[in-house]
C-alpha cells in the first residue's frame, strides 16, 4: 500500500477511504508507540492522539503543516487561536484544516505555588487563592502572562495540528485528542461512550460534615430563620446531596409557620447559615 493519503478531483470510493483508514491502523502498530504517539486515558473510550503521534501520520500521509495565527491576548492573558492548514506535500492540494486555541486563563497556567507564605501574604487578594485538595491545600498566586507566552502559542499550536491531522486522515474513529491536557477531576468524568464531558453528579453529604454542621442548622430552623425545605434547598445548591436519613432529620426539626407578629424577623440570608 502506497504511504501516500489518496488524492484526487472525482469523490472518494469507499475503497479509497477504507484505504487511508487501513493505512493509520497499520502505522499505529507498527510504527507508534503507547505514551509516546498517543496514550490512554482512563475512563476514555478511544487512544487520544499526541503531538508526535499527529506528527507521524502527517508525514506518513505527505502532509505539509501551515499555521494562521490569532493573538487575542489582553494585558492579563496570553490567548491564541490557531488554524492549522495541512497541504499535500505533493500536489499542493489543501486537504483540510483544524483549529485549537489556548490562554493563560486555563487552571493549569493560571496559577502557580506562592514561593513562601510572605509572597502570598503580599499578592493582592484577587490575585491569590487557596486551592483545596482531598489531603492538603496549595497556597497559590497567579502567574505573569508573559512568562507563559511562548506555551501558550505552542499549546494552541500542537491542538490545532492534531485537529487538522485527525480531519485529514479520517482518523477520528480511531483517536480523540485533548483529553490529555485536561485537568484530573475533568478527565474522571469523560463519557466512556462518546468521550465527551458528563456532568458533574453531586455527592451525598458526607455524615462527618453533617454531624459538625447540624447544630447550627437545627437552630436556624427551630429558631424560626429558616424552613426545613429552604435549608435543603440551599445545602443541594451547593453542590451536596443529602441521605435519605439526614432528609428525615432535617425535616424533624421544622416548625409551624412563624406567626405575624414575629414574620418580620424571621427573614435571612443563606450565606448566614454555617457551612463550612
Amino acid at each position: 500500500m502506497s504511504n501516500e493519503i489518496v488524492v484526487q478531483e472525482r469523490h472518494l470510493t469507499a475503497y479509497d477511504v477504507r484505504a487511508n483508514v487501513n493505512l493509520v491502523q497499520e502505522v499505529m502498530q507498527a510504527v507508534m508507540k503507547k505514551d509516546v504517539h498517543y496514550g490512554t486515558i482512563p475512563g476514555t473510550p478511544k487512544p487520544t492522539l499526541y503531538k508526535p503521534g499527529a506528527e507521524v501520520l502527517a508525514a506518513t500521509f505527505r502532509i505539509a503543516v501551515s499555521y494562521k495565527i490569532e493573538d487575542l491576548s489582553t494585558n492579563d492573558y496570553s490567548r491564541y487561536r490557531v488554524t492549522a492548514i495541512g497541504t499535500h506535500q505533493t500536489s499542493g492540494i489543501i486537504m483540510g484544516e483544524g483549529m485549537g486555541a489556548c490562554s493563560s486563563g486555563e487552571e493549569k497556567y493560571k496559577w502557580r505555588k506562592a514561593v513562601n507564605a510572605q509572597e502570598f501574604a503580599n499578592t493582592a487578594e484577587d490575585r491569590r487563592r487557596t486551592k483545596y485538595g482531598k489531603s492538603f491545600n496549595v497556597d497559590q498566586v497567579r502567574t505573569d502572562p508573559a512568562d507563559l507566552d511562548n506555551t501558550i502559542l505552542k499549546m494552541a499550536c500542537k491542538r490545532a495540528q492534531v485537529a487538522m491531522t485527525l480531519n485529514v486522515t479520517a482518523a477520528s474513529d480511531i483517536f480523540t485528542q485533548d483529553i490529555e491536557d485536561l485537568p484530573e477531576e475533568l478527565r474522571q468524568n469523560v463519557d466512556t461512550e462518546t468521550g465527551e464531558i458528563k456532568e458533574k453528579k453531586p455527592e451525598f453529604l458526607s455524615s462527618e460534615i453533617f454531624d459538625a454542621q447540624k447544630s447550627g442548622w437545627e437552630k436556624a430552623i427551630t429558631g424560626g430563620k429558616k424552613t426545613a425545605q429552604a435549608l435543603i434547598a440551599w445545602i443541594e445548591a451547593k453542590g451536596n446531596k443529602l441521605t435519605d436519613a439526614q432528609l428525615k432529620i432535617i425535616g424533624g426539626w421544622d416548625t409551624p409557620p412563624p406567626t405575624e407578629k414575629t414574620a418580620s424577623t424571621s427573614a435571612i440570608d443563606p450565606d448566614d447559615i454555617p457551612f463550612n
